[in-house]
C-alpha cells in the first residue's frame, strides 16, 4: 500500500512542490514549524533512514542543502534546521525549516491549520530563490 508521501508524489493528493528530480522531491509540510518548512522525500519508499543506501542519502542531503540555502535567502533566519524524525509517516523524509531558537525544533509547536494562501506564497518564494540559484530544471512551475 502506497504511503501518504507516495500519494502526494504521484499527484493523488495535493502538495506545494518546490523541487522535483528523478530521485527526490521537496514539498511544503502541511504542519509547518516555520515559513517554508519543506519535506525532502525520496521517490522510493524507504521507511527508516538507516535503510537507505549511501547514494540516496547523499542525494537527499544535497537537495536539503539546496532548499536550506533558499530558506536562508528568503527568511534570513540565524539557522536553517535539518531533522530526520521518521515518526509521522513511514517514508523517509528530511525536514528543512528556518530556526530562530531551540523552541523551533519542537514538533508540538507546528502549525496545525496553516493558511493555504500563506503556503502558496511560501512555496513560490522558495521556487523563485531556487530558480535564482540556478536550479531551474528541478523547480516545478
Amino acid at each position: 500500500m502506497p504511503t501518504l508521501f507516495t500519494k502526494i508524489i504521484d499527484g493523488e493528493l495535493p502538495g506545494h512542490f518546490v523541487w522535483r528530480d528523478e530521485v527526490a522531491v521537496g514539498f511544503l509540510s502541511i504542519n509547518p514549524m516555520g515559513p517554508g518548512h519543506t519535506l525532502v522525500v525520496p521517490r522510493s519508499e524507504v521507511d527508516h533512514w538507516v535503510d537507505a543506501d549511501d547514494p540516496l542519502l547523499g542525494h537527499l542531503h544535497l537537495v536539503s542543502h539546496r532548499i536550506a540555502e533558499a530558506v536562508r535567502t528568503v527568511w534570513q533566519p540565524p539557522r536553517v534546521a535539518l531533522i530526520i524524525a521518521g515518526f509521522e509517516v513511514p517514508h523517509l523524509h528530511l525536514h528543512v525549516f528556518p530556526a530562530w531558537g531551540l523552541e523551533d525544533f519542537d514538533f508540538r509547536n507546528a502549525e496545525p491549520n496553516p493558511d493555504p494562501a500563506e503556503l502558496n506564497k511560501n512555496a513560490e518564494s522558495l521556487r523563485a530563490a531556487l530558480r535564482d540559484a540556478g536550479h531551474r530544471d528541478q523547480v516545478p512551475d
